[in-house]
């Protein structure tokens, strides 16, 4: 009787964060990381601010909570798409064109990574702590990328450095994406991605 009365706690507690972080999510892409307040969450999750704290202890910790939860989500779909694949060349290609096009099909987890709900593109952090698990969680998506160039025979600096150049060509391309300005260039996201990626493996291949 005392385990089915403790599992039961367990699985409401369970129930009332997983509410609370479906209303920050909410309300941090409408207010952002900084306008977004612990009150706001409370009211849109049908609580009281002090039943958050039982909880969370701060609106940095539930936006942490609610940007881990997105980042498990790109690694999930990064892993997937890679385990279908069976030649290294095809990984990379399947790592860095799933990681684009996750966030090209949520652009609202792109906005959440990069805390750009309203507060422009700028520094911001969690918490050092915070910030290590959430860059820990972002670099585990990637790595297939660098673990698929190393196969092909690069170093591990060179699949590093790969790593990070077929991030910042997906951001880049992502922002122009979801801006719109990508059509002032009559071009498409989706195929500029990928004809870098192609880019980046041929070359690999030949050396």
């Amino acid at each position: 009787m005392v385990e089915k009365r403790q599992s039961r706690r367990e699985a409401v507690s369970g129930h009332k964060r997983e509410l609370i972080l479906c209303a920050a999510k909410q309300v941090f892409a409408e207010e952002g990381l900084e306008g977004a307040s612990l009150r706001a969450i409370a009211v849109r999750a049908g609580y009281t601010p002090a039943a958050l704290y039982f909880h969370f202890e701060s609106k940095e910790a539930i936006y942490a909570e609610v940007l881990k939860a997105s980042l498990a989500s790109l690694g999930a779909a990064v892993n997937d798409a890679v385990a279908q694949t069976r030649t290294p060349s095809r990984r990379l290609k399947a790592a860095a064109m799933s990681f684009f096009t996750f966030y090209a099909e949520n652009p609202r987890d792109l906005d959440l990574g990069f805390y750009l709900f309203r507060g422009g593109m700028k520094p911001a952090g969690l918490g050092h702590e915070r910030d290590e698990i959430l860059n820990a969680a972002l670099e585990a998506a990637l790595r297939p990328i660098a673990e698929a160039a190393i196969e092909l025979g690069t170093s591990r600096q060179k699949a590093n450095h790969l790593m990070v150049d077929c991030f910042a060509h997906a951001t880049g391309l992502l922002l122009l994406l979801h801006t719109g300005r990508i059509r002032m260039f009559g071009a498409s996201a989706p195929d500029l991605m990928e004809a870098f990626v192609k880019h980046r493996i041929a070359h690999l291949c030949e050396g």
